[in-house]
């Protein structure tokens, strides 16, 4: 049995078809890369995936259970959490407290909870920042806090939107290798993203998708080639 399980999701808003008859499965310690132009369908995908919105048709299952109509923070107690393209710290909290957000979803003490979101901050390379206010941190820095407190949720799926976006080229290789690294240590991840450098070095599947349908699926190698995905995204046949 596959871990995550997306059959047949449609989402329509008004007269607009957002995501039409999506399928497809997550094995356990899979890195699936979504990709596509602005406006397929990706992050509307992963509102359906974790409780932010409710899908007109199809279903979503976590390793056979049913997550179609579950609250958000349901979804992420059963074990899907994710980050947002849009970051949105707690301004006013440090970035210890940001992530014990996270970590109290998982236990009543608040002791525990703050020394799990410390081992987390050191594990993405923020335990220098863990006591500053989360207003201070740069792009890349607010990106690794939303890691940080997305996994003190203790996720089995892991969804991660942009994880690159919006930072400066030196800050992009240590994301990426902090994405290998959780990867590694066994954890289930499906990453939106633009950057096909990032993509292709991370991900072992591409999902692809184009005006809310799913083009292509398969790997790196044969998605970035296929004559579907090249002509409605890519422009080209895209090699590293």
């Amino acid at each position: 049995m596959s871990l995550l399980s997306v059959a047949g999701v449609t989402k329509r808003f008004g007269g607009v078809t957002a995501n039409r008859d999506i399928s497809f499965e997550v094995q356990p310690g899979e890195l699936i890369g979504i990709i596509g132009p602005n406006g397929s369908g990706k992050s509307t995908l992963f509102e359906i995936i974790s409780g932010f919105y409710h899908p007109d048709a199809g279903a979503v299952r976590l390793d056979g259970s049913l997550l179609t109509g579950l609250s958000p923070d349901r979804v992420c107690r059963l074990g899907v959490a994710r980050t947002f393209q849009k970051l949105r710290p707690f301004a006013g909290l440090t970035v210890v407290d940001n992530v014990m957000v996270g970590a109290l979803t998982r236990t009543h003490d608040v002791r525990h909870a703050r020394a799990r979101a410390r081992e987390l901050l050191e594990r993405v390379g923020l335990g220098e920042k863990a006591d500053a206010y989360a207003r201070t941190l740069s792009t890349g820095q607010r990106k690794r806090l939303e890691l940080a407190r997305a996994l003190a949720t203790e996720p089995r799926v892991l969804l991660l939107d942009e994880v690159t976006g919006g930072v400066d080229q030196r800050t992009i290789p240590g994301l990426v290798q902090l994405v290998r690294d959780l990867h590694r240590d066994g954890l289930t991840l499906l990453v939106i993203e633009h950057n096909m450098r990032v993509i292709t070095a991370v991900a072992q599947r591409i999902v692809a998708l184009y005006l809310g349908e799913k083009i292509a699926d398969g790997p790196p190698d044969a998605v970035t080639r296929d004559r579907r995905v090249v002509d409605a995204y890519l422009g080209q046949v895209y090699t590293q």
